[in-house]
């Protein structure tokens, strides 16, 4: 029969052993890093870091710094998963979704949105300029409109043809890590592995220890006109708590809707997980939800707490995170994931 003293020093044991687990993740510790830090989804991430970077080097705060940052890839026609340049729906419009996030939990969001180039600064208008959080299609471009931004047409000859390619079986099958078929960068990786892209998610702790977070994408490739994913919504593309950290996500949004699964990752954080062990959970709630759609979609999550530790965890292998700090310059990591073939 256990005696009290017994019973208490097997309490204390578990205790340990789950807040070990919580720290270790998988049983490797996130990779801590000293501020500022900027990180970010994707190959594209290292020139979109390069440039949150000039803010964040020079003691500028992290809404500068994500919001410039992430207008990179947004910019980039090359890309055809964010901004200009992105793939169109089934009906060859281009329809751009994106929102960011600051450390007082400010926060600003379009989704929906043609023929402006940069939805994040549109978005971070939406915040700082109306009472509401969201604006949707010609709501959304009638205000960026009023703000002084120019319309243009997104759609590239290069994703024109794309589309009209597709036409001819209009067959929507979402392929994982599809996206690595068109941007190629040459930056510090580790370990080697396919190049991919898709929606840009972004986070920075600037040198005051201020946290925000932004996300932008041109959705999935020939999706339903109107379809919404997850990046512009708050709680599931992106969270942010300055009080805890940060999150967001790539991939295949609906998933990460239902989950809320941004929202979910920081709040795990709160409990003591670390950012790596956060993200894997909500991945793993994914799996246990839907193995059988899990199998062939790709969902990942990206994490950076108020400590500057950061990590990720993807159900396919093939999710990668670029770092930026006065450490680490033009490094891509190759996130961990549940399946690794």
């Amino acid at each position: 029969m256990l005696n009290r003293r017994k019973f208490i020093q097997g309490s204390v044991l578990s205790a340990s052993l789950l807040a070990a687990q919580k720290s270790f993740g998988s049983g490797i510790l996130d990779a801590p890093a000293a501020k500022p830090i900027v990180i970010s989804t994707w190959d594209f991430g290292i020139p979109a870091n390069k440039a949150a970077w000039t803010i964040l080097s020079q003691g500028g705060n992290a809404l500068d710094a994500v919001e410039k940052g992430v207008r990179v890839p947004e910019a980039d026609p090359a890309i055809q998963t964010v901004g200009y340049g992105g793939l169109p729906d089934r009906d060859g419009k281009v329809t751009l979704d994106a929102c960011i996030m600051d450390h007082h939990g400010n926060c600003g969001s379009v989704a929906g949105m043609e023929h402006i180039k940069h939805p994040i600064s549109v978005a971070r208008l939406v915040m700082e300029k109306t009472p509401h959080v969201m604006l949707v299609g010609d709501g959304a471009f009638q205000f960026a409109l009023e703000n002084g931004f120019k319309k243009e047409n997104l759609l590239t000859p290069q994703s024109e043809k794309a589309w009209k390619e597709w036409l001819k079986t209009a067959k929507y099958e979402p392929v994982i890590n599809i996206e690595n078929k068109t941007y190629k960068v040459a930056p510090t990786r580790l370990p080697g592995n396919q190049y991919n892209h898709d929606t840009i998610g972004m986070l920075a702790l600037d040198a005051q220890g201020n946290l925000s977070g932004a996300c932008t994408t041109s959705g999935m490739a020939y999706k339903l006109h109107g379809r919404v994913g997850d990046s512009p919504i708050i709680g599931a593309g992106l969270y942010v708590d300055n009080e805890v950290g940060g999150a967001t996500s790539t991939g295949v949004g609906e998933e990460v809707i239902r989950n809320v699964g941004s929202f979910l990752v920081v709040e795990l954080m709160r409990q003591g997980y670390s950012p790596e062990a956060a993200c894997k959970e909500a991945v793993m709630r994914i799996i246990r939800k839907k193995p059988q759609t899990a199998k062939n979609i790709q969902v990942g999550f990206l994490a950076l707490n108020k400590k500057g530790e950061y990590g990720a965890y993807a159900i396919q292998k093939g999710f990668s995170y670029a770092i930026c700090n006065v450490e680490k310059q033009d490094l891509l990591v190759d996130g961990k994931s549940y399946y690794q073939s």
